[in-house]
């Protein structure tokens, strides 16, 4: 089953949208290396029920590091979604300190990571 979450990151895929808030949840099918230049992310891949996959980029600087992660586990979220090729971004996954930008968040086994 396709929820609506889906479609409208689909929608947002293929117009090439991006600076979109979204909340939806995917099963991590990828964990990749931190990226480490600059700002700290902790980076993994999630596949929706539609099977688009997205990079979630978790600021690691400003949020705590959602852990233990797995492939398999299922993750919700609530960040900016930016369009790629690759299928797309979603970032902002943590409260600004500075109040200028919607907070967000990732919920892993019942945590709250923000």
């Amino acid at each position: 089953m396709i929820h609506d979450i889906d479609q409208q990151l689909e929608h947002a895929f293929e117009n090439r949208l991006s600076d979109m808030q979204v909340k939806g949840h995917g099963t991590i099918v990828k964990l990749l290396p931190d990226d480490r230049d600059g700002i700290q992310h902790q980076r993994f891949i999630i596949q929706l029920s539609s099977g688009r996959t997205l990079l979630i980029a978790h600021n690691s600087d400003l949020a705590p590091r959602v852990h233990p992660i797995n492939r398999g586990d299922v993750v919700e979220f609530y960040g900016e979604y930016e369009w790629n090729p690759e299928g797309g971004v979603i970032h902002w996954t943590h409260q600004d300190p500075t109040g200028d930008h919607i907070g967000g968040w990732i919920q892993h086994n019942g945590k709250v990571y923000q």
